[in-house]
């Protein structure tokens, strides 16, 4: 079991890291006009939001980058968890660069999109096929059972990724939401890791992820001053993957991850039903937006989030210790 202490230091150190980085950060976004382009189909009353300034994970992907290499080193481990954020982040940065420069709300096409996710989740997969061989692919949430399918392990596990870090993405509307249910999922992860892989270097990865969204809440909460725009939702989504990736609980995010899923199902569902009926199941897509339409406070909606997923992270500790 690896040490609460070590596990803490490193949370300490990309809290403090982010605590630093921010208040530098704002200002220079400020002044270059990097504020965020709010779309006009949203909810209205987030109109007052725009020219909040935007591409805030950039201090994320600094802390957990930084951190995770002064704690654990150039492993071949943490370089690839860490490719899996960074690579993510950067694909988010891109969206949002063209979204500030050419003052739209939609930044990089998503066929631009889909095939740099592509590319990225099939290295990690293969990577990660081959340094596992013949041990356990999946760990099998409630029966604690390993299983080995194969090469097809490459196509769903690259399914896995890019659905995973969409659906944080879709996840982050709202002030405080996306930070606070990773931060959440992170704890998991770092107890997982800790107590059961005993994966030192997913353990260190994921304390600097926690302590970076609990940094950056301190920036983000309702009114926010700053967003994490794609470059930091697409790399906590990427942070997230890592983690199950390397610990072999890729089928236990759907429980740990729910509000992730659920983000995501509800603008599937949206799209799909419209298509065919030109009516809307959801009064807005994604999930957190119709309790918005609902009538709740934004503050709500964040909060009452935030419980259920503290819920699935207990359900997703008997699933798998």
């Amino acid at each position: 079991m690896i040490s609460l202490k070590v596990l803490t230091v490193t949370s300490i150190m990309s809290f403090l890291l982010v605590i630093v980085v921010g208040p530098v950060l704002i200002p220079v976004l400020h002044k270059f006009k990097f504020g965020q382009t709010v779309r006009d189909d949203g909810p209205q009353s987030h109109l007052k939001k725009n020219g909040t300034p935007t591409m805030g994970g950039l201090m994320i992907i600094i802390s957990i980058l930084l951190v995770s290499l002064i704690r654990v080193g150039f492993s071949n481990e943490i370089l690839m968890a860490l490719l899996c954020m960074f690579g993510f982040g950067l694909i988010g940065f891109l969206d949002d660069f063209i979204i500030i420069k050419r003052k739209r709300s939609l930044g990089l096409t998503p066929k631009q999109k889909i095939v740099l996710q592509v590319v990225l989740s099939f290295v990690l997969a293969y990577y990660r096929y081959v340094t596992i061989g013949d041990g356990t692919q999946f760990i099998v949430p409630f029966l604690n059972t390993g299983i080995n399918i194969g090469i097809i392990y490459i196509p769903i596990v690259m399914v896995a990724i890019i659905g995973t870090v969409n659906a944080v993405n879709l996840t982050d509307g709202l002030d405080g939401l996306a930070s606070g249910i990773t931060s959440v999922v992170s704890v998991f992860f770092i107890l997982f890791a800790s107590v059961i892989a005993n994966n030192f270097e997913i353990s260190q990865m994921g304390a600097a992820t926690l302590g970076a969204c609990v940094g950056f809440l301190c920036f983000n909460v309702n009114p926010a001053k700053i967003f994490m725009g794609d470059t930091g939702s697409m790399a906590l989504g990427g942070a997230v993957a890592a983690f199950a990736l390397f610990t072999n609980t890729v089928l236990v995010i759907p429980i740990v991850g729910g509000i992730y899923f659920a983000e995501a199902l509800s603008v599937m569902i949206q799209v799909g039903y419209y298509k065919r009926t030109k009516k809307r199941i959801f009064k807005m897509a994604p999930l957190h937006h119709h309790y918005e339409q609902s009538g709740w406070p934004e503050t709500k909606v964040v909060f009452v989030f935030w419980i259920v997923a503290i819920i699935l992270a207990w359900i997703g500790i008997v699933a798998m210790f």
